[in-house]
This record gives C-alpha cells, structure tokens and sequence, in this order.
C-alpha cells in the first residue's frame, strides 16, 4: 500500500493511518467476540488479536513517519497525526467491541 500511495514531505500518511484504523476496529471485533460470544480457547485469541491483527496493522510504519515529519521539522503535523492516530485507534477499538455488544444484546 505504501508503494502505490507514498507518502511525500508534508503530507498526512493517509494509507498507514487507515490501515492501523481498520486493524483497530478489527482487534476490538474480534478479541470481543471472542471473549463474550465464543467459547474460550487458549489459542483463537492469540492467533487473531496478536496474529492478524498484529500483521495487519502498521504502528512500526507509523513511528517512522512520525519520526521522518519530526525530521523535517513538521511539528505540527507529526503532533496532530499521532494525536489523531492514538485518539482514532482507541475510537476503532471502542467501535468494534460496540458493535460485537449490541449484536449480543440484540439477540437476547
């Protein structure tokens, strides 16, 4: 994703950004349901939250470009996209696991 949409000086990295957010809300799905819908296995939450969602999502990706907006003097920007990474991430994670609540209620 990064080679087809590269991120240039200044800008938002959008890709990074979208892909930790969906790997948010998939973490908060997925280890929710686990833990409040499925039986508990020793293994399914490992796989899935530390597996997948660990692959999928980019945080290593993320400090570098924190540190290259910090490099080239882009406070501002590297404030207000760690801000808004850290603040969106927590809101996917909150999102998935209301999601996976509501189905559960619903069905009762």
């Amino acid at each position: 994703m990064a080679e087809l949409a590269p991120v240039h000086a200044g800008h938002w990295p959008w890709i990074t950004f979208a892909v930790n957010f969906a790997g948010c809300f998939l973490l908060g799905y997925l280890i929710t349901r686990l833990q409040e819908r499925l039986p508990i296995t020793s293994y399914q939450r490992p796989l899935l939250g530390t597996g997948l969602c660990g692959a999928l999502t980019t945080f290593s990706t993320f400090q570098l470009e924190l540190l290259r907006l910090l490099d080239r003097g882009d406070l501002l920007l590297a404030l207000a996209y760690c801000a808004t990474s850290l603040a969106a991430g927590f809101a996917a994670v909150t999102l998935g696991t209301a999601l996976v609540r509501r189905a559960t209620i619903s069905w009762r």
